[in-house]
């Protein structure tokens, strides 16, 4: 039996409509299958893990990156294989792995295609699937959700960066990567990425692949005022690791902290007052 977990809020509600038509495609091929609709944030990780404990042949999870996420934890260390319907406003993560962002052409993949092994992250016992981050994305979270009543699509975002560009400041972060002696300057971004893009398309992390077995990890110090708009086509050009302000690092693990930090854990925000992350190396099975 295929279980599709659909959270029908995603994409400004076209994801209902999605989540419909993957299951009328299915049997139309003669697949079983079982249609579910989230109902609150949450409740798509609960029916991974039922279907998981129903030894469903495949998971479907059709909505955005916080759908695939929620999904991919119920599915955690299982050989329960996850197939991601991007039908969300970003959708980052598919960015990554190679799943096209047409829905049938997605399932496609999750029919005709073997699951392959995928990393995962873990933050202070918290998994992740595409990145953690505190300071620039948290900030360009904070202003797209306040555009979102206003627009619709990747407005918000384009809208959260060019606020964060030019009200953003830096902020004291103090990290370690992979156990070595902690180094503290003035950041505007700190991240570790198990995928490469944030915020619906933003390479923060370009060489990021999620089988490498490794996090990548972005420090970018302060950046002058005047260098900013620079900066800003250079980020969206994918020239990110070429800043003299960047550090970047391959590594099993990283921690770092700052004052009142808030952290980005693939769209959520959490304060913490400090961050320890660990990649998991193939960890989760995903058609893709």
């Amino acid at each position: 039996m295929i279980h599709i977990i659909c959270n029908p809020t995603a994409g400004n509600g076209r994801a209902k409509k999605i989540g419909v038509r993957i299951e009328e495609l299915l049997r139309q091929k003669g697949r079983p299958c079982r249609l579910l609709m989230t109902q609150r944030p949450g409740h798509a990780a609960l029916l991974a893990q039922k279907a998981r404990e129903d030894n469903a042949e495949m998971v479907l999870a059709v909505g955005g990156d916080g759908t695939a996420y929620e999904v991919a934890s119920g599915l955690l260390g299982s050989m329960v294989p996850l197939g991601i319907i991007p039908a969300g406003t970003g959708n980052d993560f598919i960015k990554t792995i190679g799943v096209p962002k047409q829905p049938e052409a997605a399932l496609e993949i999750a029919l005709s295609r073997p699951a392959k092994k995928t990393d995962v992250g873990e933050m202070n016992g918290k998994m992740f699937l595409n990145e953690i981050g505190t300071g620039f994305d948290v900030s360009v979270l904070d202003y797209a959700a306040k555009a979102k009543k206003y627009c619709r699509g990747l407005l918000p975002y384009l809208y959260g960066v060019l606020q964060t560009l030019f009200r953003f400041r830096s902020i004291p972060i103090t990290f370690s990567v992979d156990g070595s002696e902690e180094v503290t300057l003035d950041a505007f971004v700190a991240g570790a990425a198990n995928g490469g893009m944030i915020g619906g398309g933003i390479p923060i992390a370009p060489e990021a692949k999620a089988d490498d077995g490794l996090l990548d990890v972005v420090i970018v110090e302060k950046v002058e005022r005047k260098k900013l708009i620079s900066r800003l086509i250079g980020l969206m050009q994918g020239k990110i690791l070429s800043f003299p302000e960047t550090h970047y690092y391959q590594a099993s693990s990283v921690s770092f902290s700052a004052p009142d930090m808030r952290v980005n854990v693939d769209g959520e925000i959490l304060s913490e007052k400090a961050v320890s992350a660990r990649i998991l190396p193939g960890a989760l099975m995903i058609f893709r």
